[in-house]
């Protein structure tokens, strides 16, 4: 039946986020024939989706809290528009009771519950306290009233360390820490109350007995209006990063039959419990250690925990799509408009495996820290994968030439393979991995690639822990070779000459003598600590190559001749003894210097740079100054000035992407001065303090 004639017709949605889910939704809404309607903030006034839309409204300013979360803004919106339905997407106003309450008002379709269902599973204290009323089995742990410091604390111990402490308004790892003890308790429930504050604003807490060994697996539950609810299966989203879910696969792998049946149908009937209408996420932890799981097809020694629900479209909903073929914005369009669900559950089937990889704008090798910048180049080349379409989707809400804000969460996109079993999925997401030609912004792109190929991963054997457990083997740096050093270096003289360019011959600081070669001394590190590998730079009479040395590890010296030709943008043409290279060049400020950024299809180094005559002179200079890593706010200031700190010591928290960084100190010593005030935005690069360093002061 068309959604027009439908018991409450549908004729146009807004979309109510940004980014990749109102890309898709807008697909979705353009193929059932809906007028789609974008909203969007002063950060978002060029986005894709408000491109792709039939039309756009501006909610206000960047800040969400002013914009996406502003429930007046999104109605008036709608009304102007002519809106017959609202999708929210996930995240911002997706599981807010209120803003459900309000388009009911405004007689507008919710694409979701009703509010009552949220406000049952959105404050998750009180929904586990439903679910052990319902015999629903839970994680042991403290979901009540008092909020007291104290008393929570108390609560901690009482349970026994290690705690998970959790946003109870919360999702998506906001408002989330582990805490191994309890001196570890007060830092960790201030800094969870701050997020939670942040996102949802409620900074109300819930504790639970963190599982050392436990796999996240989910229900996708649907129902209707008329009181049918299905499972399509489930979801293992194990691998994590600060509680978000980095890889996600359906179905769950080494999960017997029996259990996959009684995990879903306790999971319909938590929904059908509540009166949940529309698409909704259970989720459970599973115990990873029990043999059942792997080793038998009975799950009588299998034990799964109630978690949460999400009464939302989850982020990964694709896997669900790919081994079921049903379009889930689809049925959430055609629950809205009061139609019954599409196939019952004896209808439903599974095909394949499915694998979902999200690519942040982060830097792994730098505690996950969020980027931003200007995507160069942005897109998945299918003749270089050797994969079919129908076996590979990327769902993103950013094209080539899009700037990445630090006012959101840094996802850029979703890339789902599906293949026939597990295996021949692992192999197809690896060729769309390196396939995949992301540059102009740092991603976790070579991460995800590093997670897909680790035997362990291969072999299923999963928990939450599993980055951790692995962090070594993930973190390891690929060694470069001496030809990437010389490439970074010709990146570098030519930030110099640049530099040099307006000043006089007297002025200049790139080693220039009159009647004399021209030398320049590099040194440059693949990561902070590392030992520094020199590159002597000799200029040309012509000044037209420069002949570089590259002595590593106190081996025989390696002597190119290179030359750096600046292309568009970030392009440069980099060519080494004859071989000329087309790369992409970028730099970063950090705490150990500059780094260069050098990127090709397939291909990215990252080395930290300065020039090595000035490294000593530097030393107490660099150590005295602490940089943001990233565009954010200053969230806390977390010791007083003078106070004599230990190297490693939490100083600073900066918010950026909505979520906290704390940066510490870098040197035994103190804080001469804060440079921002709590409140204040800061700039990638910004001095926040001035540090004297103990050593640096030990003979003054």
């Amino acid at each position: 039946m068309s959604l027009a004639n439908a018991p409450r017709p549908l004729g146009s949605v807004l979309i109510a986020n940004r980014g990749e889910i109102a890309c898709r939704v807008i697909r979705t809404a353009r193929r059932l024939g809906l007028r789609s309607i974008a909203v969007y903030s002063d950060a978002d006034a060029n986005a894709r989706h408000v491109r792709e839309a039939d039309e756009a409204v501006r909610l206000g300013p960047a800040p969400a809290r002013e914009s996406y979360l502003d429930i007046e803004a999104v109605i008036d919106a709608a009304r102007r528009t002519g809106a017959d339905a609202i999708h929210p997407g996930y995240g911002f106003l997706s599981e807010n009771a209120e803003f459900v309450a309000a388009c009911e008002r405004a007689d507008i379709a919710f694409v979701g519950p009703p509010a009552s269902a949220i406000a049952a599973m959105g404050d998750k204290s009180a929904a586990k306290a439903r679910m052990e009323t319902a015999g629903v089995p839970l994680v042991p742990g403290y979901h009540g009233d008092e909020q007291n410091d104290d008393h929570l604390k108390a609560e901690a111990e009482h349970i026994g360390y290690p705690v998970l402490l959790k946003a109870s308004a919360g999702g998506g790892g906001k408002g989330m820490r582990v805490v191994e003890s309890g001196d570890a308790f007060q830092a960790a429930l201030d800094g969870c109350r701050r997020e939670s504050k942040a996102a949802f604003g409620d900074d109300r807490m819930l504790i639970e007995k963190y599982l050392t060994q436990p796999r996240h697996v989910e229900v996708q539950v649907f129902c209707d209006s008329q009181g049918d609810g299905v499972y399509l299966f489930e979801r293992d989203c194990s691998v994590q990063r600060r509680h978000q879910k980095v890889l996600e696969e359906a179905p769950a792998p080494n999960l017997p039959s029996a259990l996959r049946q009684q995990m879903g149908e306790a999971a319909v009937r938590a929904a059908q419990e509540i009166g949940y209408v529309g698409a909704g996420t259970v989720e459970f932890l599973l115990d990873a250690a029990s043999e059942a799981v792997s080793n038998t097809e009975t799950s009588e020694a299998a034990h799964f925990y109630f978690m949460e629900m999400n009464t939302r479209l989850q982020v990964e909903h694709p896997v669900t799509e790919m081994i079921t073929g049903a379009d889930l914005v689809e049925w959430q369009l055609r629950v809205a408009a009061g139609l019954p669900l599409p196939k019952a559950q004896d209808k439903l089937t599974l095909t394949g495996h499915a694998i979902e990889a999200r690519l942040y704008a982060e830097a792994p090798d730098n505690d996950f820290l969020p980027a931003t910048g200007t995507l160069e180049r942005f897109g998945l080349d299918l003749n270089a994968s050797g994969l079919a379409p129908d076996r590979v989707r990327l769902d993103s809400g950013v094209e080539a030439g899009d700037e990445v804000s630090m006012h959101y969460d840094p996802m850029l996109a979703k890339l789902i393979v599906h293949g026939e079993e597990r295996g021949q999925a692992l192999a197809e997401m690896d060729r769309a991995l390196a396939a995949l030609d992301v540059s102009g912004v740092t991603t976790n792109r070579r991460f995800l690639q590093r997670l897909v190929t680790h035997p362990d991963f291969i072999a299923a054997r999963l928990d939450t822990r599993f980055i951790e457990h692995h962090h070594d083997a993930l973190f390891a740096s690929e060694p470069l070779s001496n030809a990437e050093f010389a490439c970074a270096a010709l990146v570098a003289l030519d930030q110099l000459d640049r530099a040099n360019d307006e000043r006089s011959p007297w002025e200049r600081r790139d080693g220039w003598r009159l009647n004399a070669p021209q030398h320049v001394r590099l040194a440059f590190a693949e990561a902070e600590g590392t030992p520094p590998i020199p590159v002597v730079a000799t200029r040309s009479a012509s000044h037209s190559t420069w002949q570089l040395s590259v002595n590593r590890n106190g081996e025989e010296s390696n002597h190119y001749e290179g030359k750096l030709q600046r292309l568009d943008g970030d392009a440069v043409a980099i060519t080494l003894d004859g071989h000329r290279r087309r790369l992409l060049a970028r730099t970063e400020l950090s705490a150990g210097g500059e780094t260069i950024i050098l990127t090709a299809a397939g291909f990215e180094s990252r080395l930290i740079w300065r020039r090595s005559d000035r490294v000593d002179h530097l030393s107490h200079e660099v150590e005295a100054k602490l940089s943001a890593p990233m565009h954010g706010t200053l969230v806390a200031l977390l010791v007083e000035p003078g106070q004599p700190v230990e190297k490693g010591t939490p100083l600073v928290v900066v918010e950026a992407m909505k979520m906290e960084h704390t940066l510490s100190a870098p040197a035994a010593g103190a804080v001469e001065a804060f440079h921002f005030k709590v409140g204040d935005a800061v700039a990638q690069g910004d001095e926040l303090l001035a540090f004297a360093s103990a050593e640096a002061t030990e003979g003054v």
